[in-house]
């Protein structure tokens, strides 16, 4: 069960024995340096297979000068070109439906998914029968990492659509041969009927993301329900920053008297859960031998030694029909060189993926990630669980602003209290992200909540416009 075939092949009968903490206890805890080489080997294989079947990578590597058989090391495969989200959207509206870095024929894929488009093209994700056995296995294996068992019942509050993450957490919970809850999302009402469905069924594991189980708390206060009287013990994550955040975290973990975990890379690389944490929480663990993972320069594409920061790249090593080899995710995380307490070998992302280098606000010259906003307005006292980051320029000068809510008990205080958390929230803001914001209170209810990934970020600036002096 451990050997790493090629192409992957698992036994999908297979569980671990009872009271065993690693899925598979060799690939886990082998020493780092042993892992890379079967990596540098794997990914060779992997690439041989793209380069013989996908025009689209045969040309990059052509026009790069690099060849599968160079691959000879880790620092070799940092030659090899990343690939970009916008890379890929045009390879499909060239060659539609699949691209031509589809690599497995079409009688092969069957399951199709994709993005929503809100971006522009809506790109497709083809999956093969033999990618989708392999993805439910890896997210069984993480989900194990997790504590999550075979006993569990997991409650999916999330999207069954295009979107991944749901489709991951259920093939994940039905290869754990655990009991599959997938109640979804996005409804008008769904909400608070996953509420009462939660209190009444009592499953012992959450799915979702972090912006929506916060907004379960909420409507499920407002029917009079205690989130806690769900039972739940474990939650875990994806789709957004926010579960790795201290603030975030202990608002979950106080509204479900549960334990938080945070997982998540990106749909084209799915198994997802790959960036994943386990019972040690101490921080989500690179799965490397499933998805290798490197924090690497924004300039150089080349990795940044352990200790610092940069933006992940992720590659396939199981997934052949449509591989992704050094697919760029534009996050922002900084990793550490393990092991973990775990007893895992792998890296650690200590803060998990806490912002975007591509959504980076530069307001006076300042670097603002919104992830730093939503760290501190989480931790401010009646931070009423909404809020939105606006972004003007009058003239010359950028402004920031944060429409914040504050909690039904601040309204009760009177306006002086008000005024008095309004303050303290601007002179954090000032001491976290080096530049003035105003804020501005809200009454309870006054922002939209979703049931998707939270969308705060309201940039108006024109940064085109010319600007004159009278």
């Amino acid at each position: 069960m451990e050997c790493w075939a090629s192409p992957p092949r698992y036994d999908d009968d297979y569980l671990p024995p009872d009271g065993q903490a690693h899925w598979f206890p060799r690939r886990e805890t082998m020493p780092p340096a042993e892992r890379e080489a079967a990596i540098v080997t794997r990914i060779r294989e992997v690439m041989d297979h793209a380069h013989r079947t996908s025009p689209f990578y045969r040309r990059r590597w052509d026009e790069a000068g690099v060849h599968p058989s160079h691959i000879r090391s880790l620092e070799d495969f940092e030659k090899v070109p990343p690939v970009t989200k916008l890379e890929l959207r045009a390879a499909q509206e060239r060659n539609p439906p699949f691209g031509d870095y589809l690599c497995v024929p079409e009688e092969e894929i069957c399951h199709v998914h994709g993005t929503s488009g809100t971006t522009g093209r809506p790109t497709a994700f083809a999956i093969s029968r033999a990618d989708w056995r392999a993805i439910a296995n890896a997210h069984a294996r993480v989900m194990w990492g997790m504590g999550i068992r075979p006993a569990d019942t997991v409650f999916i509050g999330s999207f069954f659509s295009l979107y991944l993450g749901s489709w991951g957490a259920l093939i994940g919970t039905e290869r754990l041969r655990a009991r599959a809850f997938p109640f979804g999302a996005g409804v008008p009402g769904q909400t608070l009927r996953a509420a009462h469905w939660l209190a009444q069924m009592r499953p012992t594991v959450f799915y979702g993301t972090p912006s929506y189980a916060l907004h379960l708390a909420e409507v499920a206060a407002a029917a009079s329900i205690d989130a806690r009287d769900f039972g739940l013990r474990i939650l875990f994550f994806s789709g957004e920053p926010g579960a790795s955040i201290p603030a975030i975290r202990r608002r979950l973990e106080e509204a479900y008297g549960a334990a938080v975990f945070d997982t998540g890379s990106m749909a084209e690389m799915s198994p997802w859960m790959t960036p994943g944490e386990t019972t040690a929480h101490a921080g989500m663990l690179c799965w490397q031998d499933i998805v290798y993972t490197e924090i690497a320069d924004p300039r150089t594409w080349a990795r940044v030694p352990y200790g610092g920061e940069g933006t992940p790249i992720y590659t396939h090593l199981e997934r052949l029909s449509q591989p992704m080899v050094r697919m760029l995710s534009n996050d922002l995380s900084r990793w550490e060189s393990g092991p973990s307490p775990c007893g895992r070998t792998y890296p650690t992302l200590p803060q998990g993926v806490y912002g975007r280098i591509d959504d980076m606000l530069v307001i006076r010259g300042e670097n603002v990630f919104p992830s730093a906003v939503d760290e501190v307005v989480n931790r401010v006292p009646h931070y009423g669980g909404e809020h939105r980051i606006l972004v003007t320029r009058e003239r010359t000068m950028d402004e920031l602003t944060v429409r914040m809510e504050y909690d039904a008990a601040l309204a009760g205080l009177g306006d002086g209290s008000i005024e008095g958390v309004r303050a303290r929230a601007e002179s954090e803001l000032r001491t976290v992200l080096g530049v003035g914001a105003r804020v501005e209170m809200l009454p309870p209810g006054s922002l939209e909540r979703t049931e998707f990934k939270a969308r705060r970020v309201i940039d108006s600036r024109d940064l085109l416009r010319e600007v004159t002096t009278p």
